[in-house]
């Protein structure tokens, strides 16, 4: 019988911010709209989470995180929080894309994944499902762009997902290999999870775990906010 392995993951990519735990058979989650109190909530989520499951961090195998695109703030707390557990405890740290999880989440198998980026762009990438429910294979890298911009890869019927869609109408309206839309598809740590315990993402050593920010400017500049409007 294989060893059955204990994940918990965190996810502070959007306005929610997530727990979860599980050993490939339970499941023990926290999920709380949290604005921008993510670092007010994780830890105690965290605990709790472990308490309910009845374990603490060095009953883990590892710990993982959804690790962008996203808001850079949430990216930053749920990277540094993995990490601090992480070393204390001598675990690897399993870095999970958020725009995979949100794929994930979905239940769709050909799946492009969108989230508002701001400044009037999309964090977005398009992934296939394989057979196995948690293997996925990536069609188009995650990638930063103007909704305009955005073209649903060659091929499949895609479902578009994600707070991008509902940002910017525009998205959808310019695939029309899109089979549906659902906008309320949540990146959900439960999703990032799953994605673990198939061993997607990247597992290494807490100080070898960043966030995959896709864009490196936050702000737009006076000129080019007059431009956009």
């Amino acid at each position: 019988m294989p060893c059955r392995r204990t994940i918990i993951a965190l996810d502070a990519t959007t306005d929610l911010c997530s727990v979860a735990w599980t050993d490939g058979a339970r499941w023990v989650e926290r999920c709380e709209s949290a604005g921008q109190r993510h670092s007010a909530l994780i830890l105690a989520m965290v605990d709790s989470t472990l308490r309910e499951a009845g374990c603490n961090l060095r009953d883990l195998n590892e710990i993982a995180f959804g690790a962008g695109p996203g808001s850079f703030t949430g990216l930053r707390i749920a990277c540094g929080v993995a990490q601090g557990l992480a070393l204390g405890a001598q675990l690897p740290v399993r870095a999970v894309s958020s725009l995979l999880a949100l794929a994930q989440a979905s239940g769709e198998n050909s799946v492009v994944a969108a989230l508002d980026a701001k400044m009037h762009e999309v964090y977005w990438a398009a992934y296939r499902r394989s057979k196995d429910v948690c293997m996925w294979h990536t069609v188009s890298e995650p990638a930063v762009s103007p909704p305009a911009a955005v073209l649903a890869p060659a091929g499949d019927r895609w479902a578009g997902v994600g707070s991008g869609f509902a940002a910017y109408p525009v998205l959808g309206a310019s695939m029309p290999t899109l089979i549906g839309i659902d906008v309320s598809v949540p990146v959900t740590a439960r999703a990032i999870a799953e994605l673990a315990l198939a061993n997607q993402g990247t597992l290494g050593a807490p100080d070898a775990a960043f966030p995959h920010y896709v864009r490196d400017k936050v702000a737009l500049t006076t000129a080019e906010r007059a431009g956009a409007r």
